[in-house]
């Protein structure tokens, strides 16, 4: 999951060098925190969060495919 993220905002980006995607792991539930570089961050919500709201449906469809729930956190 995490390589999935990691991926998607590589490709949108325009410092790919930047981007750094944690995983925290709890019982039920992997929270994935994706930081990247202040100027980028604008690509990766997209207007009105669509572009957002893509990775995480994208996440949410891969990770029902393993039985897990994923949750995307775009941080600042």
């Amino acid at each position: 999951m995490k390589e999935l993220v990691e991926y998607m905002a590589k490709a949108l980006v325009d410092k790919p060098s930047e981007v750094s995607v944690a995983e925290v792991t709890g019982e039920r539930t992997t929270v994935l925190e994706l930081r990247v570089a202040q100027e980028d961050l604008g690509k990766v919500i997209g207007k009105q969060g669509k572009t957002a709201r893509a990775m995480r449906t994208i996440l949410s469809a891969a990770g029902t495919k393993l039985g897990k729930r994923c949750v995307l956190e775009i941080l600042e």
